[in-house]
């Protein structure tokens, strides 16, 4: 039964995480200073990314 879902599983939790790095509740990986600046322009997107993640995530459990 739970094998089923792993897949969605492993993306509604991404999902979960992309969101809240994108919201700013969790920092990125890594020091701040060493990260590149294509990093935090990519992670401005995790605002639309993380929630666009759990939608498809719930779509396929329901669409199973």
């Amino acid at each position: 039964m739970i094998i089923d879902y792993i897949d969605q599983i492993i993306m509604f939790c991404a999902g979960v995480w992309v969101t809240a790095v994108g919201f700013g509740y969790l920092p990125l990986p890594g020091k701040a200073a060493a990260q590149p600046p294509w990093v935090t322009v990519a992670a401005g997107h995790f605002k639309w990314m993380g929630p666009l993640l759990l939608v498809i995530a719930v779509a396929l459990a329901i669409a199973r």
